[in-house]
């Protein structure tokens, strides 16, 4: 069947909202996971892998892009009306720059896209990674690895940070996101290893 016009347009709306939008309730990382279980074995993979720990990297969506897969930052304005250029090339649901995307590109050898989860959380750990091995930031501390994330690794080692009140508030309360995250999901990462069958009969 060719489906023609109005209702091609659609259903390409219908499936481009699937993939975009976000979970419902994005302040549950038990509800995200109950949304979006295919993110949930991301999640679980990225920690395998990397040794980031769940709670910490959704922490670290949710702060960058509130789940949003084409998130982008806000144009600025010219003469405070006029939509100007953005001020950085972020982009995805880890607000990942180009130069740092092609980087992990080329670490894991293969391409990868910044509005799919699955690589953008890999990619999350693989910062993260770094940043224990490069300024030995314990993989749970979210808030230092925050600040790393934001200012780069040479910039968190020159406390390029210490100035900017802003910016640390805002590590804060990413490490407060990732201690919720990692409270809720105590309750429910039991149910979430279960398979298909044994949740038929829980």
């Amino acid at each position: 069947m060719i489906l023609r016009g109005s209702a091609a347009l659609a259903v390409a709306a219908l499936l481009s909202s699937c993939v975009s939008s976000p979970p419902r309730d994005v302040a549950d990382v038990c509800s995200i996971f109950e949304d979006r279980r295919s993110w949930y074995k991301a999640a679980k993979s990225t920690e395998e892998r990397w040794g980031v720990p769940v709670p910490v990297s959704m922490a670290f969506v949710y702060h960058e892009s509130s789940f949003h897969s084409r998130a982008k930052p806000p144009r600025t304005k010219i003469l405070w009306i006029i939509p100007g250029p953005r001020p950085s090339s972020a982009f995805g649901y880890a607000q990942a720059l180009d130069t740092t995307w092609s980087d992990y590109e080329g670490t894991i050898g293969e391409r990868a896209r910044r509005n799919n989860f699955g690589d953008a959380i890999d990619f999350i750990g693989w910062y993260n990674a770094n940043s224990y091995r490069m300024n030995n930031i314990p993989q749970h501390d979210a808030a230092n690895l925050y600040l790393a994330y934001h200012e780069g690794n040479g910039g968190y080692s020159r406390a390029t940070y210490a100035d900017k009140a802003w910016l640390v508030s805002k590590a804060n309360q990413v490490q407060e996101t990732a201690s919720r995250f990692q409270y809720q999901y105590e309750g429910c990462r039991v149910e979430l290893e279960k398979n298909w069958f044994l949740r038929l009969f829980s």
